[in-house]
């Protein structure tokens, strides 16, 4: 029982529990017949069942083999943390040993992993790359991305990549040979796959729109031609050659990936299991040799954005101010179904916000696409480009249930300002930053703006409980019948066609039975290409 591996207890056939201890061991070795039953130490390969409370949907308890690895903590591959809504922060989970045969045989054809990676809500896949996953993936793919052969011997080894012989390197300089990060991203990929999308990083139409034109008017364009369009933000894949685009989110990240999404479907999820291993592994390799950390200087911005930023506020509270005195003069116009107070009110609101949108747009020019942390926001990877906003520019207006901050003293939020005062920074306008520190009033705006969102958690999480509580009972004994009507137990139809369509949502293309373009796709490109 003290050494690894061994046994714990053993049950003899009248059901008695016997504890294996150094003193008995011999004897109970000896005593060992058919009928016995030894309950030994989990070895490698093992099938568990592993849970994360609250358990909310199916993926909530999943199959996964046992890896025995030294001390006792449970750890998890990354990409599944988003089914089981897991995170390194104290989360507690549970493991169950299936004892029996036919325990084991249901939980690995009914509950392991990669039989997971769509989720039955929506059928796209909820298993995928997070965090560091998909910041790695831009960094290997991005556009100037080259490593060396020995990078690139290092990365498909960790990765697990199996090649014969490299591809040709795509630029030689000074007698080294270098392959982009798109051509060993290719390894990964399934030989005939063939998909094209607008990623998250085209966030200007005009830069995806050439390669676009290119596609429609020709279908299969030369890899030349792709090439001289080719940008960071449209992902192009022909016959399993990433030929533009940088990988991103929307490849292989959790309830976005459209490249893990086609591969699940087409190629089978045990294919996609190994994709998302190989290319997980890879982009960890990527992001760690090329070293990638977010600090406060990365929110530093230039003077001269800083004095932008300035103007912006002024001439937001200069319209503030003007719109307060057309309420006051009674030259406001009411907007349709609202009052007067309640138009000044949504005035000020859109003035300020639109602030607020103006002054991230200005950090963001300063910062680029080498800042860490706009890689994080642009890629999908953490956070919003709103988040670095109010890290680097403004705050700008804390509201509560959509409106501008009202309770407080008598006519006045704060004892800081004048009663009756409607001015932007009396109503919870905060004109600092995160970085440039937040003054005692915005401190306390920006706290009870806070607040609401806190209730709404605990609120929300009660309601949504409740409800799901009732909806199991309501529903519980209903199931889907052979001819795929739905009946209650005594037989009673209570609908004719599952869902009205019959169709189940984990087999669907969001939504939808069959990807009819795709399937059109697919066929005329085989056409063109055999000429």
């Amino acid at each position: 029982p003290e050494k690894y591996p061994g046994a714990n207890y053993v049950i003899d056939p009248q059901g008695r529990r016997i504890r294996l201890m150094e003193s008995n061991k011999e004897n109970i070795a000896n005593m060992l017949d058919i009928g016995w039953t030894v309950e030994r130490h989990l070895l490698d390969g093992d099938i568990v069942l592993f849970n994360r409370q609250p358990s909310l949907h199916r993926m909530s308890i999943m199959a996964h083999r046992v890896r025995v690895m030294p001390y006792k903590t449970f750890r998890l591959n990354l990409a599944v943390c988003p089914p089981y809504n897991a995170d390194f922060d104290g989360d507690e989970m549970n493991l169950h040993v299936p004892q029996t045969e036919e325990a084991q045989a249901e939980a690995k054809i009914l509950m392991e992993v990669q039989n997971h990676i769509l989720s039955p809500r929506y059928g796209g896949p909820i298993i995928g790359g997070i965090q560091d996953h998909i910041s790695g993936g831009y960094l290997l793919t991005r556009e100037g991305a080259y490593f060396t052969k020995y990078e690139v011997e290092q990365m498909l080894m960790f990765a697990g990549v199996d090649v014969k012989e490299l591809p040709k390197p795509d630029k030689v300089e000074n007698g080294i040979e270098y392959w982009s990060g798109k051509t060993i991203f290719s390894l990964l990929l399934p030989k005939d796959l063939t998909i094209w999308y607008r990623n998250k990083l085209c966030d200007d139409p005009s830069q995806c729109e050439p390669i676009e034109k290119l596609i429609e008017e020709k279908l299969v364009p030369s890899e030349e031609e792709i090439r001289k369009v080719a940008t960071d933000g449209f992902v192009y894949i022909r016959n399993g050659k990433l030929l533009s685009g940088a990988i991103d989110k929307k490849a292989y990240g959790r309830e976005d990936g459209k490249i893990l999404d086609v591969i699940v479907r087409e190629y089978g999820v045990e294919r996609a299991r190994q994709f998302l291993d190989q290319v997980t592994k890879l982009a960890i390799w990527v992001i760690t040799h090329k070293g990638f950390t977010t600090g406060i200087d990365d929110e530093d911005l230039p003077d001269e954005a800083k004095a932008r930023i300035r103007e912006i506020i002024m001439e937001a509270e200069d319209k503030v101010q003007r719109l307060i005195e057309a309420y006051k003069n009674g030259e406001l116009e009411p907007l349709p179904g609202k009052t007067l107070e309640e138009t000044l009110e949504s005035k000020i609101m859109a003035v300020l916000s639109e602030a607020r949108d103006n002054a991230g747009k200005v950090a963001e020019k300063y910062l680029g696409m080498n800042n860490h942390t706009v890689i994080m926001a642009k890629t999908g990877a953490r956070g919003k480009i709103l988040n670095i906003t109010q890290m680097a520019a403004m705050l700008g207006q804390q509201s509560i249930r959509g409106k501008r901050l009202y309770r407080g003293y008598r006519n006045r939020v704060l004892s800081h300002f004048k009663p009756g005062d409607l001015g932007a920074r009396a109503k919870g306008f905060i004109v600092n930053s995160y970085k440039s520190g937040l003054s005692p009033q915005e401190y306390f705006f920006h706290a009870m703006g806070g607040r609401e969102g806190l209730v709404d958690t605990a609120v929300r999480t009660a309601q949504s409980g409740y409800m799901q509580r009732r909806l199991i009972n309501a529903l519980q004994d209903l199931k889907v019948d052979y001819d795929g009507t739905v009946r209650d137990p005594t037989g009673i139809i209570v609908q004719f066609r599952y869902g009205e369509d019959g169709v189940d949502p984990m087999k669907s293309w969001g939504g939808k039975t069959v990807d009819v373009d795709r399937v059109i796709m697919r066929t005329l490109i085989k056409l063109r290409e055999k000429g």
